[in-house]
């Protein structure tokens, strides 16, 4: 059965209920005669020990909306108690404030009844053993220790299992947001590079067929067979950009999503083949010169589709906005794939163009994230475009 809320940990109800329960206990053991303990004088009344008992559960009371003033207040009521002679019940109920004080107060509160606690049971040792005149006076020592130092021990390792647990919370939740802001980076990356990936899929192919359409729309007199040569182009830009955009949806589907059983795994670009990427700029117009130094070799994944579609940019950019011609220079060194385009260019040639810009970051980045180096610029009267792409392979 659960109780109501207003009973649940943490709440004033919960501390009035405490309140009135340990006035309740004082008031059992007043009924019973169990209190006062000592009566210095026999003709005082037993209601005197009332007051101080009320007192020191309204102490109780105050115990989570004011540590300070219930301890105040509880200090207080034990004081008058002790004065009139000594009564049980408020005693016990004062070891419920020391606790509460150390539980709920502040931290300097705790280090201050610590130190109090420990200093009223030594004195309390050495008064016994001065007055009863033998060891045996120690027991007003241990009296001390029982309703004052103990209750304050308690209390402290209450509240250091609670701080530290606290902190636990804390840091479990610092965790959770760290985990989360990692999510929203992984997926930050994953759309760039998924956005890089489709610039370099689609953008080369339409940029290819762009070209060859605007051609075949703006000059006139044109043959069946200059006009057969461009559509051809156009075709095969058209088909191979499909290619590549179905072979990147099929590495973006998860196994078994609408796959068929038997289907062949997919083959990711890579450099070696390059070749098709000149042929198809060579019939775009693009006149391509290819220099290979080294012996080729196998290439890390990631190298390996980074420079061809670093090499893919580079012959498009070179197609739109230069003068027809281009240089591949493709170095294979012990522990790296070094890339060079360069080619002359138009004046003018790049203004306007949408989207312009964005192919030399996306190399940029692929270089960057292989740890490599990326450099494109003028150079020599010419345009240059330089890649380092380390393969993992030290000479």
């Amino acid at each position: 059965m659960r109780p109501p809320p207003w009973l649940d940990s943490g709440t004033l109800g919960r501390d009035l209920v405490l309140a009135g329960a340990s006035l309740a206990g004082g008031l059992v053991l007043y009924t019973l005669g169990w209190q006062p303990q000592v009566r210095p004088d026999a003709d005082m009344p037993s209601a005197l020990f009332l007051p101080p008992l009320l007192a020191a559960c309204v102490a109780v009371g105050l115990r989570r909306v004011a540590p300070r003033a219930s301890l105040a207040v509880g200090t207080g009521a034990l004081v008058v108690d002790t004065a009139l002679g000594g009564s049980l019940g408020t005693l016990l109920v004062y070891t419920q404030v020391l606790y509460d004080a150390c539980v709920y107060g502040p931290p300097r509160l705790w280090r201050w009844l610590l130190r109090i606690t420990v200093t009223l049971s030594l004195i309390g040792v050495v008064v016994g053993v001065l007055v009863h005149g033998q060891w045996s006076g120690a027991a007003l020592g241990v009296l001390v220790v029982l309703v004052g130092l103990l209750p304050v021990l308690t209390g402290i390792s209450v509240r250091q299992y609670r701080d530290q647990a606290a902190a636990e919370r804390a840091r479990a939740e610092q965790t959770a947001r760290l985990v989360e802001l990692d999510r929203r980076q992984a997926v930050s990356a994953e759309r760039a590079r998924m956005a890089r990936e489709l610039h370099d899929v689609v953008a080369n192919h339409l940029s290819a067929v762009a070209i060859h359409a605007t051609a075949v729309l703006s000059v006139p007199g044109l043959d069946r067979g200059q006009v057969e040569s461009a559509l051809r182009v156009i075709r095969e830009s058209s088909v191979q950009g499909l290619a590549e955009m179905r072979q990147m949806i099929e590495v973006l589907r998860e196994p078994g999503t609408g796959g068929e059983p038997g289907t062949p795994e997919v083959v990711t670009a890579r450099l070696a083949e390059a070749d098709g990427l000149v042929e198809r700029a060579r019939a775009a117009g693009l006149a391509v010169r290819v220099r290979t130094d080294g012996t080729p070799g196998a290439l890390p994944v990631g190298v390996d589709l980074a420079a061809y579609r670093i090499v893919q940019e580079s012959l498009t950019n070179a197609l739109k906005h230069g003068t027809g011609e281009a240089e591949l220079t493709i170095a294979y060194r012990p522990a790296e794939v070094v890339l060079t385009v360069e080619n002359p260019v138009r004046r003018g040639g790049a203004a306007g163009l949408a989207g312009a810009g964005a192919g030399l970051i996306g190399m940029r980045e692929r270089a960057t994230l292989l740890a490599g180096r990326f450099t494109a610029g003028p150079h020599d009267g010419r345009w240059q475009v330089r890649a380092a792409l380390p393969t993992g392979e030290a000479g």
